[in-house]
């Protein structure tokens, strides 16, 4: 789960209570804004709240707009900008704008069971998307599988579930903002070796649900791995059962081509959105030569970056660590090819 989770459930939990509730969500950004489009912030009755929608220079603010909110029941469109020069003082540290949606929740049973249906969504990994009608307020969950809605609608569905964000759309009775509320990003890790131990829990804060992958049970344990999934799978078999989705990274680290290469070429034929192997120029070259006997393509093994991480001249496992993870983040946000 995520800090989108963490907000959502903390919101039911004071609606449960029977507590006065609003949401305050950042639906537009320009320039250098603190916080992205889709970011969170619940606030109860008292003025605690949860989450943030700009690191903490406005916070105070929408607060106390939100408790004005949930008095009177109107939800509102708050833009906030600052220049660099009064940043000290009041508004965006950096200097950029933003606008911010508030809306209430107050024990309205309607909108608690959307609430729960959205949260009921990110138990069971189902991709959503929160719609609200920014003059109406009128709210509603949208999902992939939707056959009645707007076709219009429904493209800047697909597309903001597609490139995982959140943003605005026209609609026939004013602007809907779309928040995206997609399933985890995964890393699978084939290899339980000392790379992973570093590269797990970095991937893991990140926001990644990580799974290692090894077959030799003395390197894949608990005492090693706290509180991550193991599998002690053959590497291609776990690939098989794992399923990599377009919201997948595939890491292999173990340096063994009997357990990397057969996850790589179960990799390559999966919507996996980055597939990295630890290696030297000259070990990659081999890899390469095997696979290619093995009947992948040039093109699938283009996908390949290896040797693997950015090339910022690591050597120790933490630096190799943090030059595969930021990598595996420049893959996340490069333009992804559209639908046919």
């Amino acid at each position: 789960m995520s800090g989108h989770d963490d907000v959502l459930r903390q919101a039911v939990a004071w609606n449960e209570e029977g507590k006065g509730v609003a949401t305050a969500t950042v639906v537009t950004t320009w320039g250098s804004a603190p916080r992205p489009v889709g970011s969170q912030l619940a606030v109860e009755e008292g003025g605690g709240f949860v989450g943030s929608v700009s690191g903490g220079c406005i916070e105070g603010a929408v607060v106390r707009e939100a408790l004005e909110v949930m008095q009177d029941g109107k939800p509102r469109l708050l833009e906030f900008g600052v220049s660099n020069a009064e940043a000290w003082e009041v508004g965006l540290a950096c200097g950029g704008t933003m606008q911010i949606y508030v809306e209430p929740w107050n024990r309205s049973p309607a909108r608690l069971d959307l609430l729960h249906r959205l949260l009921a969504d990110r138990a069971a990994k189902r991709p959503v998307v929160l719609a609200t009608n920014l003059k109406s307020g009128e709210r509603k969950l949208l999902y992939l599988t939707e056959k009645d809605e707007d076709p219009q609608l429904m493209s800047g569905v697909r597309t903001a579930l597609r490139e995982d964000k959140s943003g605005a759309v026209e609609g026939p009775d004013g602007r809907i903002f779309l928040n995206v509320f997609n399933p985890p990003l995964r890393m699978i890790i084939v290899g339980a070796v000392h790379i992973t131990q570093v590269l797990a829990p970095m991937a893991k804060l990140t926001g990644y649900e990580v799974v290692v992958v090894d077959p030799r049970r003395a390197f894949a344990t608990e005492e090693r791995f706290p509180g991550l999934t193991l599998l002690d799978a053959w590497p291609d078999e776990a690939m098989a059962r794992l399923e990599p989705d377009g919201r997948t990274a595939v890491v292999t680290l173990t340096h063994d081509p009997k357990l990397d290469e057969p996850a790589l070429a179960a990799a390559l034929k999966s919507d996996a959105f980055y597939v990295g192997s630890l290696g030297s120029k000259k070990t990659h070259a081999a890899r390469l030569e095997r696979l290619r006997g093995e009947g992948l393509s040039e093109v699938e093994l283009a996908r390949i970056h290896g040797p693997i991480g950015l090339a910022i001249d690591a050597e120790t496992p933490a630096e190799i660590a943090v030059a595969v993870m930021a990598q595996v983040t420049q893959a996340l946000h490069q333009p992804r090819n559209p639908e046919p």
